[in-house]
């Protein structure tokens, strides 16, 4: 085999493994751009080692994406970025190759934004052995090699994470997806009318909600309290001509699947201008997010112009 055969064999053996890469990296970073950054790192990594002597090439590539992600999340710009109160991550149409699997239930929870922002409790190292345990399925001996650590580290590591995500999580079971649409089809129509009553009837007791103020402010807007949350969505979702002029015109409202979860999109042309995801809990709405920063929009945009969306549930907000 001459060199440029060898060298398209081993990059269709690298893309053989992208999607599973792509998707480690998304839930350790939980950023589309450094995501990207990660993968293409691993690549010139690949092109660069003498791949004759990697025996599993896909083992190889996930040991160096996995500590590739480490060396992001441990690095001083990232403690910067990410602490408590000023981080989200970027929201994902369902179908993104970044959220991979979603065979299982581990699967599925690992990649909701509720369990991402709740990572970010873990250190870590902690959140590595948690992914590749619960959303992977790799053995305590696998992850021990891709980590270098020992097999008791790894199983101590996993504990100490399963007990503060499960300490801090929600949990209402997964909800069926006709009822989860009609519930935030019921939110939209009361938050768009001003009717407050309906709204804080659609929320659970202990509700919140959570913006990123279109990027203009350096940490998250939270609200607590069902009737403080639902003021919150009567004024965000009343449309004014102030709003239209701040999205740059008036956009249409779209049902999606963001992470795995109910979600609205607003949407100008084939520009994503802002979505608002929803965690739902035994039939009420537990978490209300509006992300709206365009950086964090941008991946979720570039999949929604290979999308074909079902029709509006506003034609013109």
């Amino acid at each position: 085999m001459d060199s440029s055969a060898t060298d398209r064999f081993d990059t269709s053996r690298f893309e053989a493994s992208r999607n599973r890469l792509v998707s480690l990296a998304y839930r350790m970073l939980g950023s589309a751009a450094d995501v990207e950054d990660a993968v293409q790192d691993a690549f010139l990594r690949w092109q660069a080692a003498d791949r004759q002597r990697i025996k599993v090439p896909e083992a190889w590539l996930i040991k160096v994406v996995t500590n590739l992600c480490l060396d992001r999340l441990r690095s001083a710009q990232a403690r910067r970025e990410r602490t408590v109160g000023t981080w989200l991550p970027d929201p994902l149409l369902d179908g993104d190759p970044m959220l991979g699997p979603a065979d299982t239930v581990q699967q599925r929870e690992s990649v909701s934004l509720a369990v991402l922002v709740l990572m970010e409790r873990l250190s870590p190292l902690e959140r590595a052995v948690y992914l590749l345990r619960e959303a992977f399925s790799y053995r305590h001996s696998e992850i021990a090699e891709i980590l270098d650590i020992t097999e008791s580290a790894s199983q101590q590591h996993l504990h100490r994470a399963r007990r503060r995500i499960t300490a801090a999580r929600r949990r209402g079971g997964e909800v069926d997806a006709a009822v989860a649409r009609r519930i935030v089809e019921e939110f939209l129509a009361a938050a768009s009318s001003g009717r407050t009553e309906r709204l804080v009837a659609l929320l659970t007791d202990d509700a919140t909600a959570i913006s990123d103020g279109a990027g203009l402010t350096e940490t998250l807007l939270q609200y607590d309290t069902p009737q403080r949350v639902a003021a919150v969505a009567r004024a965000g979702f009343t449309p004014t001509p102030a709003k239209r002029r701040l999205a740059g015109g008036t956009p249409a409202i779209h049902y999606a699947l963001v992470n795995g979860a109910p979600a609205i999109l607003f949407v100008l042309g084939d520009q994503v201008v802002g979505a608002v995801t929803f965690d739902i809990t035994n039939g009420k709405i537990a978490t209300v997010r509006g992300i709206a920063a365009p950086t964090r929009l941008a991946r979720l945009t570039e999949a929604w112009r290979q999308h074909e969306p079902d029709p509006p549930l506003i034609t013109q907000w």
